[in-house]
Parts: structure tokens; sequence; C-alpha cells
């Protein structure tokens, strides 16, 4: 009730709210806020825009020319390479690596062997090792890596392969994976050569071959490489019971390790883009050291990728503590290959 008088006398009186609160509470100074009865308009600064105060004139040809442009039909070849943007090689590879670094090994063996012993002074011999690979029932680390691939990179295989099928043909692409396969193995060949100093290739055996561009790639790695120690030579796990045969161990850049030679048309810029390679590097890595042939221990590893249109070849170097991550991913591959077999 006491409202709607109040509510009634501010309707009738046209003096100032001040007053009606002044005459209402008998002359009393209490605290009040002043009400309106119509809403205030606060006016904005109208925002300045920047684009009428250039000469659209003078840029109307440009504007014309970029709006007006379009981009070729969209091509099989396009539509892959749009798709090798989207989905690339190392976004394909990281997501199967988490999930298995979650994991432990059951039976797990360290990569360092702790019982092995090394000489004081290095042996007498100059050459480096190279022991031949023998026909036998145990398992290569090739095999068990192939046989146990995960389900996302073989997905990725398989899509490249059937790209390109259909770009060469069933049989362009045979020749293709064969020529690779000639390629690889002759470029291997050519850098066993090097290191036993023997003599390098001729120019119409060398530079005009098809390997004249990994050779150019891998100029830069080779000037840090020296004391090789073992080249194309075979290593065997006496625990694991598993071989491989390893492409070179030797300094790079004053580490002992265990280098892999990879030959490739594209880039691959990080070691995630090298798959399952760090696997078997630390495979080799843990087979030398518990193998009685090799009077050394290995603790690094290093892949190089040797590109065919003689681009600087890029040399990921693993130190001891990523060896031992790859080391017990590797060792839940092996496990997963048994539990198969």
């Amino acid at each position: 009730l006491y409202r709607m008088k109040f509510l009634q006398l501010l309707s009738r009186k046209s003096g100032g709210l001040e007053m009606l609160f002044q005459v209402h509470f008998c002359q009393k100074q209490v605290p009040y806020m002043c009400l309106a009865t119509s809403p205030c308009l606060y006016s904005k600064k109208k925002k300045v825009n920047g684009y009428e105060q250039v000469d659209q004139e003078k840029y109307k040809n440009l504007v014309c020319s970029v709006t007006s442009y379009k981009t070729s039909a969209r091509t099989p070849e396009t539509l892959f390479e749009e798709d090798n943007l989207l989905c690339g090689l190392a976004d394909k590879h990281r997501s199967p690596v988490k999930n298995v670094a979650t994991k432990t090994p059951k039976n797990w063996v360290p990569l360092i062997n702790p019982n092995k012993r090394i000489p004081l002074l290095d042996s007498d011999s100059n050459l480096p090792l190279k022991i031949g690979l023998q026909k036998t029932k145990i398992p290569s680390v090739t095999s068990i890596l192939q046989q146990t691939i995960p389900p996302q990179q073989a997905l990725y295989l398989e899509k490249w392969k059937q790209k390109m099928i259909l770009k060469l043909g069933k049989d362009g692409f045979a020749e293709y994976t064969k020529n690779l396969f000639l390629q690889g193995k002759l470029f291997h060949a050519t850098l066993e050569s090097i290191f036993l100093s023997e003599e390098m290739p001729t120019k119409g055996q060398g530079e005009d071959t098809a390997i004249s561009g990994y050779l150019s790639s891998v100029q830069h790695v080779l000037k840090d490489i020296s004391e090789v120690k073992a080249l194309e030579s075979a290593v065997q796990h006496e625990i694991l019971q598993y071989l491989g045969l390893v492409d070179c161990v030797a300094k790079y850049r004053g580490q002992l390790c265990v280098i892999d030679w990879k030959t490739s048309e594209k880039s691959k810029p990080s070691l995630q883009n090298t798959f399952d390679n760090p696997l078997q590097v630390a495979a080799y890595i843990g087979a030398i050291n518990h193998d009685v042939n090799y009077d050394f221990q290995v603790s690094c590893g290093l892949i190089v990728v040797a590109y065919k249109n003689g681009s600087p070849a890029h040399a990921h170097f693993m130190d001891p503590d990523l060896c031992s991550q790859y080391w017990n991913k590797w060792l839940l591959r092996l496990e997963e290959y048994m539990e198969r077999n």
C-alpha cells in the first residue's frame, strides 16, 4: 500500500526526485538512488572503417583479377596431393606409437648387456666386421616388424600401394618396386666400398647411375662418420633369439651408433616419418650388445634418409634415452610376434 501511494505521488509531482524524497521522508537525508522513467541514450562513436579511405579505383583491377581467379579442375593427382597434406605420414604413425608406449614388456631384457666384457684395447684389425647372415629358423627383425605392423600403418601402406597401382598399373608397380630394391642395394654396396677405402665409382658408373642423387644427398653426413666397426654384418640376440643384418656401426660426431641407411623419394624431416625404422635400429643395438661376436656395446642410433633428387639427407640421431624408449616398444612387438607364432 505504501509503495502504491509513493508511485502515485511520483507520477503527479513534476518536481525533481530529490525533493520528493526529502518531502516524503520528513526532510531526512537518507541514501537513495536516482530513478528515471525514460531510458538514457548513449551515443557511440562510429567506428572508422580503414577500407573506406582506400583508393578503390586504384586497386580495382587487382581486386577483379583475384576474385575472378579459378583453380584448375580436380584430378586424381590433385586429390592424392590434398590427401597427403591432410593425412601426413607423421600423423599416421604417431597414434600407434602412443598406444604401444602405455604397455610394459612382460619379459624385459636390458638394452645394454651388464655381463658383457669389453676389452681395454681395441682389436688389432682395422677392418670392419662383416659377418654373413646364415639361414636359420630364428626370425629376423624385418619379418617380426612386418607381421606385427599396427593396423593404421598397414592401412596407410595399402592405400599407398593402391595409389601407385592406379597410377602405374600392376606391372608398372611391380617394376617400380623392383627398381627401388635394386637402387637401395646398389646404394648400400657403394657406401660399403667408400668405407672400405676402395675406388670410388667412375663417372659412367656413379654420377650417371640411378644412385647418383642418393650419393650426393649423403655427402654432408659422411663427413661426420668415422671409426667404422661393422658393415653389412649379421647380429643375433642370444637371449631373445632374433637376428638381423646391420647396415653400419660407426661413430657419428664422436658417438658410436648403429647406422641405418634409407632411400626415399619424399622428404622425411621427422623421426616419426620413418615408421618402424627406429624400432629396427633399437633391435639391432640390443642384438649387438648381446652377441659374443662383437667386443663392444652401442647405446645410440642414426637413421639417414637419402633422397633421389640429391637434396641433403636427413640424419635422425637417437640418443641413449630415445633408444631405450624404442627398445621397450620393440620388445612389445617381439612379444606380440611370439604369441602369434
